[in-house]
C-alpha cells in the first residue's frame, strides 16, 4: 500500500516536497509489510505539513505552512504529482485543509493568525475565492461570563457564590458589635496564575482542523482560544451557528467524528479526549471526557484517529511519545482508558489505522514506523518495520 507523505521543509524540516510511502506491496490493502520511501512526487518547499484528496478527482491539496497557502497538485502518473494554477492564500502558518464531502469548496485552518478559510473549488477541483470567516474570541477574556469566580460565574455548569456581597449581607446582620468579625472577601488577592497569565498578554486564536459532520455541518478547532466552533457553508462562506467551550487552557487540536454521532476532540495541552453531542434541540455540547492517564505534563496530544470498526481511539502524545488507546463505550458517549503504549519513535505528529496496521509520523526522528494491533485489545506492540523519512507530518493513503 502507499501513501502520501506531508512534511516540512526549510527552517522546520529536511524535506524537499511531498513523498510517497511504501507498506508492503504497492497494490495491496495491507500495510503490515516493510516500508520503504519511494521518493519525492513534487518539490514543495513551502512545507506541505498537511495534505487532503479531492473526493472524485486524482487531485491533491496541500496546506503550505511557511508559504501561508494552499496548493492544488494533479497525480500524473504513480509516482509524480504537478501543481494545478497558482497557490491560493489561506493564512499565516495554515496548517491543515479539508474538502467538503461534494467536493464544492474545502476549508483551511490557519495556526499563527487564527484563520478558518472557506476555499471555492470548480467542477475540476481548482482553488479560487478564499472567504475568511468570523474571527474568534476568547470565551475566557475578561469581559466573557466564564472567566470569573468571585461574582458569581458560571465554571463548568455551576455557580460560583459572590463572597463579597455574602459577607457585607453577613455584616449588616451581624451589626456594629459583632460585624467586624466577618471576614472580608473584596480585596480578592490575585493568585500567581492570574499574574502570570497577565505578563504573557491576551490569549490568541489558534485554528487547526476542519471537520465534515453529516448534515452540512463543520467543526473547526482552536487551540489557542478553547473553542470548537460549528459552521454551516453559505453564499457568503461560512456561517457560525455555534460554539462550545472547552476547559480554560485545554487546547483543543484535532478531531474525529464517530458513527454514533459524536464528535472525539483531543486536547493539545491537558491531554483529554472530550465527547462531544448534539441534544434534541441540535445543539451540540461536551457530555464526557478522559485524560491520557500517564502523560506527563510536558507531553503535548497531537493527532487522533480510530480503529476500522471504530471501537479504539488512538491518540498520538509528543514528549514522552506514546499513543493513548481509549476503547468506545456504551452507544458511543463514554470513552475508557485502556493503554498507554510506546509509540516506537520520536514526537509522533500523526498516525493512520490500516486494518492491523499503526503507521506512525516520528516528526523529530526523521522515519516512519509501523506497529502491529493486537486483535483482541487493539494495543499497539512493538516496531515492526521502520524507515527514514524527513519531518513527516501527514500520512495519507493512495486511492
Amino acid at each position: 500500500m502507499r501513501f502520501w507523505v506531508g512534511a516540512y521543509a526549510g527552517d522546520a524540516g529536511s524535506v524537499e516536497g511531498i513523498g510517497i510511502l511504501q507498506a508492503g506491496d504497492a497494490d495491496s490493502v495491507w500495510a503490515s509489510g516493510p516500508l520503504g520511501m519511494v521518493g519525492t512526487a513534487v518539490p514543495a518547499p513551502g512545507s506541505a505539513s498537511w495534505l487532503a484528496a479531492h473526493p472524485t478527482h486524482d487531485l491533491l491539496y496541500a496546506a503550505l505552512e511557511s508559504d501561508g497557502t494552499v496548493q492544488a497538485y494533479r497525480r500524473t502518473s504513480e509516482t509524480r504529482l504537478t501543481p494545478v494554477g497558482p497557490a491560493i492564500e489561506a493564512g499565516e502558518s495554515v496548517c491543515h485543509v479539508a474538502v467538503s464531502p461534494d467536493a464544492s469548496f474545502l476549508v483551511a485552518s490557519c495556526w499563527s493568525d487564527g484563520r478558518v478559510v472557506r476555499i471555492d473549488l470548480d467542477a475540476a477541483g481548482r482553488p479560487s475565492r478564499p472567504r475568511i470567516a468570523a474571527e474568534a474570541t476568547d470565551p475566557w477574556g475578561p469581559d466573557s461570563p466564564e472567566s470569573g469566580v468571585s461574582t458569581g460565574a458560571r465554571v463548568s455548569g455551576a455557580v460560583v457564590p459572590d463572597l463579597a456581597a455574602a459577607a457585607r449581607a453577613l455584616r449588616e446582620a451581624a451589626g456594629d458589635e459583632y460585624g467586624h468579625l466577618v471576614p472580608a472577601y473584596d480585596a480578592a488577592p490575585e493568585t500567581d496564575a492570574e499574574s502570570e497569565e497577565a505578563a504573557i498578554g491576551p490569549r490568541v486564536s489558534r485554528s487547526h482542523q476542519a471537520i465534515f459532520l453529516p448534515g452540512g455541518l463543520i467543526a473547526t478547532t482552536d487551540m489557542g482560544l478553547d473553542l470548537v466552533r460549528f459552521w454551516r457553508s453559505s453564499g457568503d462562506g461560512l456561517r457560525l451557528v455555534q460554539q462550545v467551550v472547552l476547559p480554560k487552557g485545554s487546547g483543543p487540536r484535532h478531531g474525529v467524528w464517530h458513527p454514533s454521532g459524536h464528535l472525539y476532540v483531543v486536547t493539545e495541552l491537558s491531554r483529554e479526549v472530550f465527547v462531544l453531542a448534539p441534544d434534541a434541540e441540535t445543539r451540540w455540547r461536551v457530555i464526557s471526557g478522559q485524560p491520557l492517564v500517564g502523560s506527563l505534563d510536558t507531553d503535548t496530544a497531537a493527532e487522533l484517529c480510530a480503529s476500522r470498526d471504530g471501537a479504539t481511539l488512538y491518540a498520538g502524545v509528543r514528549g514522552s511519545d506514546t499513543i493513548g488507546v481509549l476503547a468506545v463505550r456504551g452507544a458511543g458517549e463514554e470513552l475508557q482508558f485502556t493503554a498507554l503504549a510506546d509509540a516506537g519513535t520520536h514526537w509522533p505528529r500523526h498516525h493512520v489505522v490500516v486494518n492491523d496496521t499503526l503507521l506512525v509520523a516520528g516528526q523529530l526522528a526523521d522515519e516512519i514506523v509501523s506497529l502491529p494491533l493486537d486483535a483482541r485489545t487493539g494495543v499497539p506492540g512493538r516496531v515492526r518495520h521502520r524507515t527514514a523519512s524527513p519531518s513527516p507530518t501527514r500520512l495519507l493513503p493512495m486511492r
